[in-house]
């Protein structure tokens, strides 16, 4: 499995529109409204590096709005408990 988060920029007047566009994407698992350098971002889950490819250089280039995008491909996925044993973020029990 492949997992990528993609950052994107839209033009303000078709955020929402473009987020629902995404969303019906074949691979988009998730789409998210965000504060910062970018408006939204997607979270694709594809079984191999080539579906991702045509996720994000055919499908995703085909939605109206977008202006720019930068994809991540995750590595490693981290339980909750994986992480809490690896950096002590659990609660004391007292």
């Amino acid at each position: 499995m492949v997992t990528a988060f993609i950052h994107i920029k839209a033009q303000r007047n078709k955020i929402a529109t473009a987020a629902q566009d995404i969303l019906n994407i074949d691979g988009v698992a998730e789409v998210y409204s965000v504060a910062g350098d970018y408006d939204l971002i997607a979270v694709a889950r594809v079984l191999q590096n080539e579906q991702l490819a045509k996720l994000v250089t055919e499908d995703m280039i085909a939605v109206d709005g977008i202006t720019d995008t930068n994809t991540m491909i995750a590595f490693r996925q981290y339980s909750e408990h994986d992480l809490e044993r690896m950096f002590g973020l659990g609660m004391e029990q007292g």
